[in-house]
C-alpha cells in the first residue's frame, strides 16, 4: 500500500526546489509535538499491531492502534514519498533528494543510505523481495537496485520502459553516439510513480498511461500497450485476481484478465485518484477532496463514503472496522464505516 506520485500534495513537493549542491549534509528530522497532523503520504501495515506511516520533512510516525502516534526519529528532512516492509523488522523510505533511509527495528530507528539532492529528482516508491533484494524508483525513470540490504545502491537505466519512438531513438545512440545515449535516457524515460507485487509478477506504472510489468524480480521489464492517456498514481490486485488502477481526475479502470483488457469504472467524482487498496471483503479508493470510494462485489460498483473534510486522502488501511487514512492534514479516521 503505497503513494508516489506527481498529483495533489506531491506535485508540490516536487516542484519545491531542490537543493543542487553537492556539499549539502542531510539534516535530522525534528521531533514535533502533534507530527502527526503534518502532511503524510503513505501508511503501511507492518505487523498484526504495527503501522507505519511517512510524510513530509522525513516524519515517520509509528501506531499500535492507529489512534495514538509516536514519532521517530530520522536523519534526514527531505519529504517522504512511500514507505515498505518486507517483514515486521525490515523497512525502506524513499523520498526526495533521490533518499533512502532503511530500519531493522521495526520502524524505530531509521539509517541513512542514500541522499543525492544534486540530482533533484525525487523518488516515488520502493520494494523489496527479501532483505537484500530490492529497488526504488522515481521521476524520469529513476531506478536504483541493491543487492545488499541497502549497503549499497547502484542506478539502472531501462530503455525498455520508454515509448516505442524513444525507443528506437536510443538504440540508434546507443552505438552511434554512447554519451547522447545517456544523456537521453536520463529525460526520455517515464516518471514511475508505484510498484506492486500482484500473485505472479511486479507491475509499474507512472505518467502518461505508462505501465510495465516483470516476470524476473524487476530485473527486466516489458512495456505494455496504453488503455489510458494520462497519468496512473497506484495499482493493486484484489484476491479474486482482478487488477485495478487509478489515476489523474478520478479515472479507474478493471481488469479481469491480468491486463489484457481495461475497462473503464464509473465515478461519481472526477477528483484524482491517489492509491487502491484492497482487502479481503473490499476495494477501497482515495483521492483527493476527501474522495473515499468503497466496493464490496470485486469492484463491479463503487459507493462514495460520505465524509466531512475535503482533505486529500493519499493512502488508508482498515483497522477493524475504521479506516486509517494518510492525509494533507496527517492522521485522520473515519469510524465504523467497515462493512461486512
Amino acid at each position: 500500500m503505497k503513494f508516489k506520485l506527481l498529483s495533489g500534495l506531491s506535485l508540490l513537493f516536487t516542484l519545491w526546489p531542490a537543493l543542487a549542491q553537492t556539499s549539502i549534509k542531510p539534516q535530522s528530522a525534528y521531533l514535533l509535538p502533534h507530527a502527526e497532523k503534518s502532511v503524510l503520504t503513505d501508511l503501511v501495515r507492518v505487523s498484526a499491531d504495527m503501522l507505519v506511516a511517512a510524510g513530509e520533512r522525513g516524519h515517520i510516525l509509528l501506531s499500535k492502534d492507529g489512534k495514538q502516534w509516536q514519532q521517530s526519529p530520522t536523519p534526514l528532512q527531505s519529504n517522504l514519498n512511500s514507505v515498505f516492509f518486507v517483514n515486521p523488522s525490515h523497512g525502506w523510505a524513499v523520498g526526495h533528494d533521490a533518499s533512502i533511509i532503511a530500519s531493522k527495528d521495526g520502524g524505530h530507528t531509521w539509517q541513512l543510505q542514500q541522499f543525492l539532492p544534486e540530482l533533484d529528482k525525487p523518488l516515488f516508491d520502493v520494494y523489496f523481495t527479501d532483505e537484500q533484494q530490492g529497488f526504488a524508483v522515481g521521476a524520469y525513470g529513476l531506478f536504483y537496485r541493491t543487492k545488499d540490504g541497502g549497503q549499497s545502491w547502484q542506478q539502472q537505466y531501462h530503455a525498455e520502459l520508454a515509448n516505442a519512438d524513444d525507443q528506437a531513438l536510443l538504440a540508434e545512440l546507443k552505438d552511434s553516439d554512447p554519451e547522447a545515449y545517456q544523456a537521453e535516457l536520463g529525460s526520455v524515460l517515464p516518471h514511475i510513480n508505484r510498484v506492486f507485487a500482484t500473485k505472479d509478477k511486479l507491475v509499474m506504472v507512472g505518467e502518461a498511461g505508462f505501465w510495465a510489468i516483470s516476470a524476473d524480480g524487476g530485473n527486466s521489464w516489458q512495456r505494455q500497450p496504453e488503455f489510458y492517456n494520462g497519468s496512473l498514481f497506484s495499482i493493486a490486485q484484489s484476491p479474486k485476481g482482478t487488477l485495478f488502477a487509478v489515476g489523474l481526475r478520478g479515472h479507474a479502470f478493471r481488469s479481469s484478465d491480468q491486463g489484457q483488457s481495461w475497462q473503464q469504472l464509473s465515478l461519481s467524482s472526477p477528483a484524482t485518484l491517489n492509491s487502491v487498496v484492497a482487502t479481503d471483503s473490499h476495494i477501497w479508493l482515495f483521492g483527493n477532496s476527501g474522495v473515499i470510494f468503497q466496493s464490496r462485489d470485486d469492484g463491479q460498483s463503487f459507493q462514495l463514503v460520505p465524509q466531512t473534510e475535503g482533505k486529500a486522502v493519499l493512502n488508508g488501511l482498515v483497522v477493524g472496522a475504521d479506516l486509517v487514512l494518510a492525509t494533507e492534514v496527517g492522521i485522520k479516521t473515519v469510524q465504523q464505516v467497515v462493512s461486512q
